[in-house]
């Protein structure tokens, strides 16, 4: 897909990730709509890309609302006439196993990462097959393709996401539509998702812990994040595959070895992972 003079439309988009993702867009001559629930954050970002010379603009933007995210569409016609690329990508995560989970945060996570990703495609795409041109995107993790423990809701999440954006793909192929998806399955990437998850939790409570265990996953977790590759880095793949029209965008695909591992194990008798 050609970009340049293209616009792209990007939640959670003022930091991590999708912060990545806006400058790469800019980079490569996009407009854009920056879309965040963090006001200040969104400030920051929509200042610094409108420095770098790049058309941009700003858009709070609850992505577990379908009229919030409806209101997006109508920010991003009203500016700038056309959407050509959107990322769904806002997303939290609380390291929990599960049995610990409140049935809240249950809610609230699917709620974010999963209906956010479904009210994209539902009110983008008309927009994009209406244009003849387009390309969504979706933000699901390696804990999409296989469920670590401490990550219950999450990983339910997740998987969905890389079962909404297999399934919009094969529908589009199957009825020749001009339209593309892709799904991002990154593995650690230096950000702060476990940290804004935290403030932005419903329940403002910390997560529920009943052991010394659980919380040194929780601390783990940030730490591999800390650790992570660069989000510019993820910006700049998840760019060159709409450009080249790549379905799977992977950040670590070495971990693909456990899924190598989960299904040999089911061929060979029906347990989780050999080895």
């Amino acid at each position: 897909m050609e970009t340049n003079g293209r616009v792209a439309v990007i939640t959670g988009g003022a930091s991590g990730i999708g912060l990545g993702m806006a400058r790469a867009f800019a980079a490569a001559g996009m407009k854009l709509m920056v879309a965040d629930l963090d006001e200040a954050m969104l400030a920051t970002a929509v200042d610094e890309l409108s420095q770098s010379g790049v058309e941009v603009a700003g858009q709070t933007c609850d992505v577990s609302k379908l009229e919030q995210v409806e209101a997006l569409a109508a920010a991003t016609l009203d500016r700038f006439g056309a959407v050509h690329v959107l990322c769904n990508n806002a997303g939290v995560g609380l390291p929990t196993p599960t049995n610990n989970i409140r049935l809240e945060d249950w809610r609230w996570m699917i709620d974010v990462d999963l209906w956010g990703p479904i009210y994209g495609v539902k009110t983008f795409l008309p927009i994009m097959e209406l244009q003849g041109e387009g390309h969504i995107n979706a933000t699901s993790s390696l804990a999409g393709l296989f469920g670590g423990g401490f990550m219950g809701a999450y990983n339910v999440a997740k998987h969905g996401v890389v079962a909404l954006m297999t399934t919009l793909e094969r529908d589009l192929r199957g009825r020749k539509s001009p339209i593309r998806a892709s799904v991002l399955c990154p593995g650690p990437i230096n950000t702060a998702i476990s940290r804004h998850s935290v403030e932005f939790r419903p329940s403002k409570a910390k997560p529920k812990t009943d052991s010394a265990a659980e919380g040194r996953a929780g601390a783990n977790v940030q730490a591999a994040l800390d650790k992570g590759m660069d989000p510019d880095e993820v910006g700049r793949l998840v760019l060159d595959g709409i450009q080249r029209d790549k379905f799977w965008l992977l950040t670590h695909p070495y971990f693909t070895k456990i899924l190598s591992r989960q299904l040999e194990a089911l061929i060979a008798d029906g347990s989780l992972t050999k080895g």
